[in-house]
């Protein structure tokens, strides 16, 4: 990782929020951007509990999640517009050597990126994964990992940008030439 990459991932930490409220947008690791709808009281064993109720934006499925384990699973605020372009920065740079290793080990890599939720460790996956496409056919399990990487930057960078999905991919596509 370059000293930039790791400048990045610093600031990132800041994004992480102990509260939301009802509409505000957040991001889900490995599942995306999503609307928290409400926030709810539940009973279990015994013990009151509070829950976001978050609908994932791309396929309407609801998570809930305890509002004591944000920082736990990741969940945290979509990124400022002031910082899509340091995601650019990251896609930018030249893949981290993966072609290396086998498909199966890589594979596990980048599903432990894409699980940590953070944009530049997705970016990072989107990255590697479609340059080495670039250079050979990849397998079935890291085809659907570059389409889930892919749908993740998609969605939270225009978000971000308050663009269309469609404008956002061509700005992501137009990095690569």
């Amino acid at each position: 990782m370059s000293e930039n990459s790791k400048d990045i991932k610093a600031k990132e930490v800041v994004l992480t929020k102990k509260e939301f409220s009802e509409g505000d947008l957040a991001v889900y690791p490995a599942h995306g951007v999503g609307c928290i709808e409400s926030i709810e009281s539940k009973e279990i064993n015994g013990d009151t509990m509070n829950f976001y109720m978050m609908k994932i934006v791309e396929n309407g499925m609801v998570i809930m999640i305890p509002t004591t384990n944000v920082e736990s699973v990741g969940l945290r605020e979509v990124i400022p517009e002031t910082e899509v372009q340091a995601v650019y920065e990251v896609m930018k740079e030249k893949a981290q050597g993966a072609d290396n290793q086998t498909w199966n080990r890589r594979y596990r890599e980048y599903m432990d990126k894409i699980k940590t939720g953070s944009i530049y460790d997705v970016a990072e996956v989107f990255r590697d994964l479609f340059q080495l496409k670039l250079e050979k056919d990849l397998s079935f399990g890291e085809r659907k990992l570059l389409d889930t990487a892919q749908n993740l930057l998609v969605q939270e960078l225009s978000t971000a940008k308050d663009i269309d999905e469609k404008a956002m991919m061509e700005e992501i596509e137009n990095l690569f030439n």
